[in-house]
């Protein structure tokens, strides 16, 4: 898809699941990636089978300095920045309200939260100078309805789309376009943990219920199109069968 020709884009949680996945689609479409994880090993792995348009910095979203810096070396790298994709999150400890470990709890929020917040912070300013770009962020279900021992998950998500609405309403204008992505259940680490739970609906799930990673990375990248501008400050529902045939997923 030649809209993201030439263009860079920064995925945090690049090290697998969807974010990998969103790496190499990107790549593939002749995009600049930056892959951001907590750790080195996975994503200087897949930065190397991508090629010299992939560069692999190792981030942790939780920490604002360190966001900075690895929107800094992004730009070093290939001059700009023009898509962000918030995908790095955690689910774990899964645990009910009244036995949650405070610590555990606030460490969620850090990451699905904070880590959405710093990112977007970061980029804003440098995409309203380069005329625009798109902030994508992975949201979910969980945003808009309660789950059983979820609620630090929940609770996230639910703010997730509260800030993709903020930013949409504070920056449309400069040409900035916030959009949303539920995916429904992925075949990704996260849904291991969630079946090792064995705790709400959702834990009961065969793996075979669930979607491979490339389809919302594959809408990911339709949402950097034309196909995205219907949903600013909104989010795409990957359930809809209207959106997977204009995405082109079978």
């Amino acid at each position: 898809m030649t809209y993201v020709a030439g263009k860079t884009v920064v995925i945090t949680g690049a090290s697998r699941g969807i974010g990998e996945s969103a790496a190499r689609i990107f790549a593939e479409a002749g995009a600049n990636v930056a892959l951001l994880a907590r750790s080195s090993g996975d994503i200087e792995r897949i930065a190397g089978e991508i090629g010299e348009n992939a560069l692999a910095i190792a981030c942790d979203v939780s920490d604002a300095e360190a966001v900075e810096a690895a929107m800094v070396a992004t730009e070093a790298k290939f001059g700009g920045i023009d898509i962000l994709i918030n995908n790095a999150g955690l689910i774990e400890p899964i645990s009910h309200l009244a036995s949650s470990d405070p610590e555990g709890w606030g460490k969620v929020i850090d990451i699905n939260v904070k880590g959405v917040y710093y990112g977007m912070r970061s980029v804003i300013e440098r995409m309203k100078k380069r005329g625009g770009g798109s902030i994508l962020t992975i949201s979910s279900g969980a945003a808009h309805g309660p789950v059983e021992a979820w609620s630090h998950y929940c609770a996230s998500k639910a703010a997730v789309n509260m800030l993709t609405r903020c930013v949409d309403k504070e920056e449309r204008e400069n040409g900035i376009r916030a959009i949303g992505l539920s995916p429904g259940t992925v075949a990704t680490e996260m849904q291991r943990e969630i079946k090792a739970s064995g705790i709400n609906p959702v834990s009961k799930l065969e793996w075979s219920d669930h979607i491979p990673p490339e389809w919302p990375a594959k809408c990911l990248l339709w949402m950097c199109g034309p196909g995205g501008d219907d949903w600013l400050g909104d989010e795409i529902a990957l359930r809809d069968e209207d959106i997977r045939k204009a995405v082109g997923l079978k």
